[in-house]
């Protein structure tokens, strides 16, 4: 059998855990043409669930664009980019796109190119650094014509949303927020995975998207939910795994979806058929993990300073919520003062490293977590 538990690509709808409520809440937004920003740590499905969303509106009636954010970095790939998006949602012929995204973009330099594929397709090259703002306005607008063009609804995705804030100015976010909130029949989505850098775009009053868009967060699933998703799973495969051994998968995870269901594909595949799951294979499959990623976490480790160490190192350790600021976690990540604390964790929220979670801190990566735990604070061996 093919390994039923998917991680780190876009998933099929039968590998998703529970986030039917969001699915439905996402899936309304398109349909009224609204505005919303979801959020959440990386990893935690939103690309997955957001195209899962548009693949339940009707062809017939929409026109969905899917923007990647992630390799822009400033006004002129920010609108090539969305562009090329916007070209390829017509799904027509290259050449036929070609002709269509001369039309639309009169600020542009559309041409034919081949893609890494060898696959000819649209690219764009803006054509003047003085007529950036009305290279954006038309981009931006060229979302209405297509729908009225076509007589059917347009939705947005732009993934990576809080790329933008890498740009040197907020030409992009005033021009957005300027044109977005007089368009009717075009939805947009916003997705964004540095939750304290993201939030501040939509939730900051001196920013231009300030409560420009309904918040969809995304946490981590409860147990309960991925209790009869991995049963199920491991039983159509003819193996046992017990609740006790989904409680304990899932304690070790925090409820993760890409590292539960990483964990998950691992226990999986070192279980034979017709045999049951103990606590000795889970202990097996994270040491398979771990050994896999031991060479970059040393490596990540070693680039800390003594200070970065002694905190995660008591946020691996303990199960519940931490108050970093209270005297008794100063005392045991031995960091001396509030101020020391600070500095430290605004160091590794900028690394990455760590986010907020319920007025708490976690290990943003869970596998790191378990990694300095079992080689830092235990002192076992190193794989």
């Amino acid at each position: 059998m093919t390994n039923p538990f998917q991680y780190g690509n876009v998933v099929s709808e039968e590998a998703f855990c529970n986030r039917r409520k969001e699915l439905t809440e996402i899936v309304r937004v398109m349909e009224n043409g609204g505005r919303a920003f979801i959020y959440s740590e990386r990893r935690m499905g939103k690309t997955s669930l957001v195209k899962l969303a548009l693949s339940k509106l009707p062809r017939k009636e929409y026109i969905t664009v899917y923007c990647d954010l992630w390799p822009t970095d400033g006004e002129e790939s920010f609108v090539t980019t969305l562009a090329k998006a916007l070209t390829e949602s017509m799904k027509t012929t290259v050449q036929k796109a070609l002709e269509s995204a001369r039309t639309l973009f009169s600020h542009l330099s559309p041409s034919l190119t081949l893609d890494d594929e060898g696959k000819p397709s649209v690219t764009f090259t803006a054509t003047a650094r003085n007529k950036i703002i009305q290279q954006l306005d038309e981009v931006l607008a060229a979302a209405t014509r297509i729908g009225a063009a076509g007589k059917k609804k347009v939705v947005i995705v732009f993934d990576e949303i809080q790329q933008i804030l890498e740009y040197e100015n907020d030409h992009v976010e005033r021009r957005l927020r300027s044109i977005i909130q007089h368009q009717k029949n075009v939805a947009y989505i916003f997705l964004g995975s540095r939750k304290h850098i993201v939030q501040k775009m939509f939730l900051d009053k001196s920013r231009p998207l300030y409560r420009a868009a309904a918040h969809i967060p995304l946490s981590a699933i409860p147990e309960k939910e991925w209790e009869l998703f991995i049963r199920q799973r491991f039983l159509s495969a003819k193996k046992q795994i017990a609740d006790g051994q989904i409680q304990s998968l899932c304690e070790l995870t925090q409820g993760h979806p890409f590292y539960t269901q990483h964990l998950s594909h691992v226990v999986w595949e070192l279980c034979e058929p017709s045999k049951s799951v103990s606590e000795g294979l889970i202990r097996d499959a994270v040491d398979t993990l771990l050994s896999r990623e031991n060479h970059a976490y040393t490596v990540l480790w070693e680039s800390l300073t003594r200070n970065q160490q002694r905190l995660l190192k008591v946020l691996a350790t303990d199960k519940k919520s931490i108050q970093l600021f209270a005297s008794d976690f100063i005392r045991r990540a031995q960091l001396g003062s509030a101020s020391n604390v600070q500095r430290v964790v605004d160091s590794l929220l900028s690394k990455d490293v760590i986010d907020r979670e319920n007025g708490s801190y976690i290990i943003l990566d869970r596998f790191l977590r378990l990694w300095i735990h079992k080689v830092q604070v235990v002192g076992a061996p190193s794989f």
